[in-house]
């Protein structure tokens, strides 16, 4: 657990605070340790902070970039654990289990942690326990304590009941009862806790006694496979950055070999000396377990990048990880070659994907529909190209023109229509885009009824014309509605809408 309680101390020891409003008052959200030293203390009324101490410097508290700053550290310390938590609002979790010994202990990580976030200019207080509750507790009164598993107990009950973080109240009431530390609290019976105070506050007690726990939720997905290398001296190099992922490649398809899978989804963090973090992330139509593949879908995405990677002064760590695999489907690729024909367009939209972006690539899907514009729908071709490969369209008969255009426009665009044949007749001209159309060729009408339940209790239909004008243009027209079958606010019959909705080639 980690607490960062905002910028260190000034060169000056001027004491400083940050105030945010709370109950219609600024009261104070944070302070160094020279206004700390003064007996201000967090929830302390501006007012009475200026007559203790005259000459404070005062900060609005700035919530957004409070959390945009934490999310930040948060992101730097994803290279000590993958694990890592939120704690709002200035508060971190890591779960180090199973990392500690990559840094020498427990206590050298703690210690490598702290001292690099103090330089880039935080006060920071931590501590280890087997709880994330007692952790924090811990973390509010004093700074690099480690407690060992069943231990809690004994170190948490000299510590004042602010430590626990409840509520304002519930920490005034206990002080009001002659309860100060947790100890007090914790040897009165439970049902008179939970009575007085809520059955909240008792799993909390508990908790930061550790004869509880409460799971963190860690901001990102643990990956499948994470590898990982760190450099003793920082790399800027682009030679050494690009070798290093394509061994970084070879050894996480050699993990995931050994289990019969792919990566879908692959994620490169590198890990700036500055605390920076950037992450590029591709995604894969089928799984991918060959490294060369890797290595070609990242430089199509790194030559892409609108902001490309700035070392710095040089990443200290390179990270690559597989958050999304699945089983390899083996396949007779010897005699069946489609199979090698759907490889190699999945894998050229892989490539265009990690160059353009994966929505830009689309297939198209036939619909159950008669609607037109409801007739196909476009989807990501990486997670719909086996579906669209076996996709049944409707057949064009052999010689015979297209029924519908190609392509449509993406909304129908309106056209005048001075006159036509009722009821169910074309025009016989009419006026697009400022351009009048004589029409010398008329096929149809072919009539759709819109959905009924869709219809809002209207009965449109429509009537559909393929024309074709004295200029050989030919058109996709329809007409919104019958005659008669609109009516204005007045009563009176109105003529139905026309509009054309794509154009034949």
């Amino acid at each position: 657990m980690f607490e960062s309680a905002g910028p260190a101390d000034n060169c000056d020891n001027s004491p400083c605070i940050v105030v945010a409003r709370q109950n219609n008052a600024l009261q104070i959200s944070a302070l160094d340790n020279a206004a700390a030293d003064l007996g201000l203390e967090i929830g302390l009324p501006l007012a009475n902070a200026r007559a203790i101490c005259p000459h404070l410097q005062v900060f609005d508290a700035d919530e957004v970039a409070d959390a945009r700053a934490l999310n930040i550290i948060a992101d730097w310390c994803d290279r000590f654990t993958p694990l890592v938590a939120l704690d709002s609002p200035h508060g971190l979790f890591l779960d180090i289990t199973g990392c500690a010994h990559l840094f020498d202990g427990e206590a050298a990580l703690m210690r490598i942690i702290c001292d690099a976030l103090t330089r880039q200019g935080f006060a920071v207080s931590a501590g280890i326990a087997s709880t994330s509750v007692c952790a924090r507790t811990m973390t509010r009164y004093a700074t690099g304590q480690i407690i060992a598993d069943g231990e809690e107990t004994e170190a948490v009950r000299p510590l004042p009941v602010f430590t626990l973080g409840a509520e304002d109240a519930i920490t005034r009431g206990l002080r009001r009862a002659g309860l100060k530390t947790i100890g007090d609290v914790a040897s009165r019976a439970r049902h008179e806790i939970t009575a007085r105070f809520g059955a909240d506050f008792t799993v909390l007690l508990e908790q930061a006694l550790g004869q509880g726990d409460a799971p963190i939720s860690p901001r990102k997905p643990l990956p499948d496979y994470i590898v990982e290398k760190r450099f003793p001296e920082p790399v800027a190099t682009e030679g050494v950055i690009a070798s290093t992922l394509s061994r970084l490649a070879q050894t996480l398809v050699t993990a995931m070999d050994s289990q019969g899978k792919g990566a879908r989804r692959l994620e490169a963090s590198f890990f700036r000396t500055d605390g920076a973090v950037r992450t590029i992330m591709v995604d894969t139509g089928q799984p991918v377990t060959k490294p060369d593949v890797m290595d070609r879908l990242f430089r199509e995405r790194l030559d892409a990048l609108n902001d490309p990677l700035d070392p710095g002064f040089g990443f200290d760590l390179i990270r690559l990880a597989a958050s999304r695999t699945e089983i390899v489907v083996q396949q007779q690729r010897d005699l069946d070659a489609n199979v090698h024909d759907n490889d190699e367009l999945a894998a050229l939209i892989d490539r265009i994907a990690a160059r353009i972006g994966g929505r830009r690539v689309v297939v198209h899907l036939p619909q159950h529909t008669h609607i037109p514009e409801r007739a196909v729908l476009a989807a990501p071709a990486q997670q719909h190209l086996a579906v669209a490969m076996r996709a049944a369209w409707p057949a064009r008969v052999e010689g015979e023109p297209p029924l519908r255009p190609l392509r449509l426009f993406e909304k129908p665009e309106p056209i005048k229509v001075p006159f036509a044949t009722v009821p169910d007749g074309p025009p016989h001209q009419f006026t697009w885009r400022r351009a009048e159309h004589a029409v010398v060729r008329v096929e149809g009408p072919e009539r759709v009824a819109m959905e009924w339940w869709k219809q809002d209790g209207q009965t449109l239909t429509r009537d559909y014309f393929r024309i074709e004008d004295e200029a050989g243009l030919r058109f996709w027209i329809y007409r919104d509605g019958l005659y008669g079958e609109l009516v204005t606010r007045e009563g009176a019959s109105a003529p139905p809408n026309w509009f054309v909705h794509g154009l034949f080639a």
